[in-house]
């Protein structure tokens, strides 16, 4: 029979661990996860916006378009020393028009600086 000696100062040391692509966007999707989903319970479970209570008290005076009038027609005949671009630019956002068109017999509210005339 013969007997097998091992060497005495030889260890036994652990392999290291190395990670593939796919592990390594694994392990990212595990760290990334409970970030995502605290992202998206704190957006939803925000308060939602509220009216204010006030009741709003402004009024305004408005003009009626005639045939042929544009917006900058109206900026010149409301405010005839101001910029008309300022003018149609006031219009356009006070009346949330879409562009700078307007229709004959369409309502136009002035902005309030220029309605005291």
């Amino acid at each position: 029979m013969s007997t097998i000696a091992l060497a005495p100062n030889r260890t036994v040391t652990a392999p290291r661990l190395r990670l593939t692509a796919r592990g390594r966007m694994v392990v990212g999707l595990l760290l990334a996860t409970p970030l995502a989903v605290a992202l998206a319970v704190s957006a939803l479970s925000g308060a939602p916006a509220e009216a204010g209570s006030s009741v709003s008290t402004s009024s305004f005076e408005y003009i009626t378009v005639a045939s042929g009038e544009s917006l900058w027609d109206l900026a010149g005949w409301v405010a005839p020393t101001a910029d008309p671009r300022d003018v149609v630019a006031e219009l356009v956002e006070l009346n949330q028009l879409a562009t700078t068109e307007v229709q004959p017999g369409q309502r136009l509210a002035i902005p309030a600086q220029y309605s005291a005339r």
